[in-house]
């Protein structure tokens, strides 16, 4: 049944009061999580997975140049985290960016941006569940993957059926203790370098510029590098959708973005640095133990490798439980907005439950594909998102074009973060991902995601191009 303009536009009111992060009424989110929840989960979101483990294949192609690398992303990253608060705060929405697309660009952006998104979390959620699951079975030999799997995710589907502070109290002390770890790993790594820590040297900038310079394999080992630590940051959208269900979701999202800076430059460029000047980037224990363990057998540190493998683990079990969290939410919204199964759409004590349980299933349907059918199915899963959190990113940066002059025309007051030099930093980030893209191309295995990410987007595209049209819907900037 088609639906006229006008009540598609009261079907958008309707779905507004939905994302609303009022008292709980029986048909919104709640407002469970606090300031220090928000500020924790913003903090913990930069230390993943993929700074843990994922970062051995950026310094063994990059080499010491691998700072550079994650100093630039991280300054893509920094943009477009930028433009996103400058949006959440002014309307905060659990569908987050989906809503801005829908607003600026057309009904069409929201559904193919909202749904790439929620597949990414809910696959993120089976890669992560194995990953954990591995660094069980290394403990405890005996035992099955699968059985790990199932019991992460009866705890973190149980812990996101609850109320929403709940979710809040795991991430503070998730995020609570990656941070500590990363923070001993500083400074130690700092004192090490200074010749302080007893036991070692100063290395000064020998490992910096022996074995092959700076740049040890060349501009093309750089541009490796560079993709290796772009998807490193992937995560750091959700404090975003957490901030509609807070107390003061403006001062939440202003407060983290704004912080950003100075989290990416410490967290991952600090510790790229720190690796790089202490060890040979080209040292074999990287590749066989990881970068932050060689580091710490290499200062000494009595069980360096299982303090690392818990931090991994606790890593893991982090983004599980919050791309569980965000997939849940964006799926809510999207069904709130009449973008998918309404049924999804049904809250209850503050919490969309349904749509949980949906996410929930499809991450373990696809961790039962990674068992079933690893190398064909699951990598199809695999390969369909690889590349989109891009295409998030270069959503982010149209949306944030033109949401941006409707509001200083419309409601200036609106503006508690600013994009920086506006417009020409939102260009500037638009190719810096446009870049990104271009480099993916060059490589075999990156140019398999990214035509299976562009094939993906572009179904979603023509599906949502069709609802638009049969809806009689388009952008909506009356709202800035």
């Amino acid at each position: 049944m088609n639906r006229t303009p006008s009540s598609a536009a009261a079907a958008r009111e309707q779905a507004d009061a939905v994302q609303g992060a009022g008292p709980d009424s029986g048909s919104t989110l709640s407002n469970g999580l606090k300031q220090r929840h928000l500020s924790m989960i913003a903090l913990g979101g930069v230390i993943g997975a993929g700074l843990f483990v994922g970062s051995r294949e950026g310094i063994a192609a990059a080499g010491p140049s691998i700072v550079l690398a994650y100093a630039v992303s991280g300054a893509l990253v920094m943009l477009v985290m930028r433009m996103l608060g400058e949006m959440a705060a002014a309307n905060p929405a659990s569908g987050s960016f989906s809503v801005h697309a829908e607003r600026s660009i057309g009904s069409w952006a929201g559904f193919t941006v909202g749904w790439m998104f929620t597949a990414l979390l809910c696959v993120a959620v089976a890669a992560e569940a194995l990953g954990a699951a591995d660094v069980m079975v290394q403990w405890f030999p005996g035992t099955q993957p699968w059985m790990w799997v199932l019991l992460f995710m009866v705890i973190f589907t149980g812990t996101n059926l609850a109320a929403v502070s709940n979710f809040g109290e795991f991430e503070f002390w998730f995020a609570a203790l990656k941070v500590a770890a990363i923070g001993i790993f500083l400074v130690l790594g700092l004192l090490a370098i200074f010749g302080v820590l007893p036991g070692t040297h100063a290395p000064g900038t020998a490992h910096l510029t022996g074995d092959g310079g700076f740049l040890p394999k060349g501009l093309n080992g750089l541009m490796v590098g560079l993709l290796a630590s772009v998807f490193a940051y992937g995560g750091l959208e959700t404090v975003t959708i957490a901030a509609a269900e807070s107390k003061d979701p403006v001062r939440g999202v202003a407060r983290a973005v704004r912080t950003a800076m100075w989290r990416i430059a410490l967290f991952y460029v600090g510790s790229m640095a720190i690796i790089v000047t202490v060890i040979p980037w080209n040292d074999s224990s990287i590749a066989k133990s990881g970068p932050y363990v060689a580091v710490l057998d290499y200062l000494d540190i009595p069980a360096a490798g299982q303090i690392m493998n818990v931090v991994i683990l606790v890593a893991l079990l982090s983004a599980m439980n919050a791309n569980l969290y965000g997939s849940s939410r964006m799926a809510f919204s999207l069904t709130a907005r009449g973008q998918g199964p309404a049924f999804l759409s049904k809250v209850s004590g503050g919490v969309p439950r349904r749509a949980v349980l949906m996410c929930a299933a499809f991450g373990f349907v696809a961790v039962l594909l990674s068992i079933l059918w690893p190398d064909t199915v699951f990598q199809w899963l695999l390969n369909m998102v690889g590349a989109a959190v891009l295409v998030v990113w270069g959503f982010i940066a149209v949306a944030q074009l033109r949401l941006r002059r409707a509001l200083e025309r419309e409601a200036p007051e609106k503006l508690v973060v600013k994009m920086w030099a506006f417009p020409v930093l939102t260009w500037v980030a638009l190719a810096g991902i446009a870049a990104v893209l271009l480099l993916m191309l060059r490589d075999e295995n990156q140019r398999i995601q990214l035509l299976f990410t562009g094939g993906f987007g572009i179904v979603l595209a023509i599906v949502g191009l069709a609802r638009q049209r049969s809806l009689g819907s388009g952008p909506d900037l009356t709202k800035p």
